[in-house]
């Protein structure tokens, strides 16, 4: 049902994917997907590019927004960012999905940059703990047009393309706890890299 949202919001907005992968997802395994966080348009492109069944996990104040809310919170598992109690409570709803042999999908970033200039702004570390201690793949993946086509600015942005490119995956099979933090920072830098060459593409 969300898929099939996401789809006609996208398409009935002049919006058309474009997909780019340098390695192929697998059918009914269950991954890490990460991308960059810079418009609401995220989750509904992100719902579009995967097809393997996974869940969000984003932030509860978004269920608040009409018609969106009601989706959202039937794809997402909720946190509030303030409370740790509600951070603990994430983690392990999300083990119980992982165990369901679900992917799980994090914006790693939080929440989407206040500074306009912020290409990718720092990264938490909840989606690598959770890779790391379920040996989950991790998929980084960046959104370069969603900013400039649907920002949370309001009265901008334009129809057109939204290009999705899949990186190569991050193998978290032989990664310990201790590890997550490299492993965020190599994620991050990566993603970087990447976003850095569409921008001087423009």
């Amino acid at each position: 049902m969300a898929r099939i949202w996401a789809k006609v919001i996208l398409y009935g907005s002049g919006f058309y994917p474009k997909i780019q992968a340098e390695e192929n997802i697998i059918p009914n395994k269950s991954y890490m997907f990460i991308a960059n966080h810079t418009s609401m348009v995220d989750i509904m492109l992100m719902l579009v590019t995967v097809k393997n069944p996974f869940v969000f996990v984003g932030k509860k104040e978004l269920v608040k927004i009409p018609l969106f809310g009601f989706f959202y919170k039937r794809a997402v598992i909720m946190v509030d960012r303030d409370s740790v109690k509600s951070r603990q409570q994430v983690y392990e709803r999300a083990q119980k999905r992982i165990n369901q042999k679900l992917s799980i999908c994090i914006f790693p970033e939080g929440k989407v940059p206040d500074d306009e200039s912020i290409l990718l702004d720092e990264f938490k570390t909840g989606a690598f703990n959770l890779a790391v201690d379920h040996h989950l793949p991790i998929v980084p993946m960046i959104f370069p047009d969603n900013k400039k086509r649907f920002s949370y600015t309001f009265f901008s942005g334009s129809p057109g393309k939204l290009r999705v490119k899949i990186l190569r995956f991050m193998d978290t099979s032989n990664k310990v706890h201790h590890d997550r933090k490299n492993i965020r920072d190599e994620a991050r830098e990566i993603m970087y890299k990447e976003l850095v060459q569409f921008e001087t593409e423009k």
